[in-house]
């Protein structure tokens, strides 16, 4: 029984740095004849995902599960059009940046290049300005850089959704309040670029999920006092808690509680454990006189007239005049790496997919 070709060495590497993809055209370079080529992708050892463009199915397989599909059409797309002048922009950028997306957008890769437009099968290609320091290089990936990537998106998505990225990237120190102004100046006349003008006025950087942005412009629409961002809590020289929101005279703690870290808690703590320390840190502060509000995404969709009532009503008590704990807020641009949060904010797994095997390729033989 004829045996499916491995990739040749020359090509193992490299492939292995962009998602397992490997080209038809460098296969043949390299001896693979065609018909080796076609026997493998009956036989479903390789994938092809565009004309020309493969994959093994056990590098698509872990692409799927480890989440980076949208990676992989990127990278596809960017073979396939072999174009130096386009670069990856808009949803695709905001994915390769880790930066939160709507669940609205499409699956379709979407590039920008300086000199047309263009559409296809499964991409979009918008023809706009690229200056030099607007374009980088983020892992296999030519993309727009953190600044002009929000700016781009914040044109078209919806408030929340662009200051979520935009308090997203200034979070983690992919871009600069200075670099976005930048930005913004160069596109004074495009379209939509008041959208993103008033994204970034609205935007903190303090926020460390879409839950939290999204509590911070509801809070400000339901006329409440703005809370505090991001205020560690510190018994007997001990940090206890980091809380989302902090309204220092009422000693009122605003919690944003998604289900991730409860369900993926982090540092390997179980649900359980994750549960049961989440009570005693409570259980303490409270006896210390802090009082919370926990927020879920419901509470601030459609009818908020109850958030606001239980609010307003906390706020209207006055915290305790001793204080038995210090407040420490936390300055915009630091990541905090006590809790998961439930953001997808976390920089994205790489583009390197299959241990190496001393001795071995990637790909099955037989």
């Amino acid at each position: 029984m004829l045996r499916s070709p491995a990739v040749p060495l020359v090509l193992d590497e490299p492939g292995r740095r962009r998602l397992g993809v490997v080209t038809t055209a460098d296969l043949t370079a390299a001896g693979v004849t065609k018909a080796e080529i076609a026997s493998a992708v009956r036989r479903g050892t390789w994938v092809r995902l565009r004309p020309g463009v493969l994959v093994a199915a056990a590098d698509l397989a872990e692409v799927e599960r480890t989440g980076r599909r949208p990676g992989l059409d990127a990278l596809a797309v960017t073979t396939t059009l072999d174009r130096p002048s386009a670069v990856l922009s808009g949803a695709t950028a905001a994915w390769i940046w880790g930066l939160p997306r709507p669940r609205s957008v499409t699956s379709a890769v979407e590039l920008t290049d300086p000199h047309r437009w263009r559409r296809g099968n499964g991409w979009l290609m918008t023809r706009a300005s690229l200056p030099d320091d607007e374009v980088t290089t983020r892992g296999a990936y030519r993309v727009t850089t953190a600044a002009r990537t929000v700016i781009d998106t914040a044109r078209s998505w919806s408030e929340v959704a662009a200051v979520a990225a935009i308090d997203a990237a200034l979070l983690r120190g992919l871009t600069t309040a200075t670099e976005l102004a930048h930005v913004l100046a160069r596109q004074s006349f495009v379209p939509g670029i008041p959208r993103a003008v008033r994204a970034v006025a609205l935007a903190d950087g303090r926020a460390e999920s879409w839950l939290e942005t999204h509590g911070r412009l509801v809070f400000a629409a339901l006329g409440l006092p703005p809370f505090v961002p991001q205020v560690e809590l510190w018994v007997g020289g001990q940090l206890v808690k980091v809380v989302d929101g902090w309204y220092p005279g009422s000693a009122l703690a605003i919690e944003f509680d998604g289900r991730v870290k409860y369900r993926r808690p982090a540092f390997g703590r179980t649900p359980e454990e994750e549960l049961w320390r989440e009570k005693r840190d409570g259980d303490l502060l409270r006896s210390l006189g802090i009082r919370f509000v926990r927020v879920v995404n419901a509470d601030l969709a459609g009818g908020r007239r109850g958030l606001d009532e239980q609010v307003r009503r906390s706020l209207a008590q006055r915290g305790p005049d001793v204080r038995e704990f210090r407040e420490v807020p936390r300055a915009a641009g630091r990541v905090r790496t006590d809790d998961t949060g439930d953001d997808g904010w976390l920089p994205r797994a790489d583009d390197r997919v299959g241990a190496p095997r001393p001795g071995s390729t990637r790909l099955e033989q037989g």
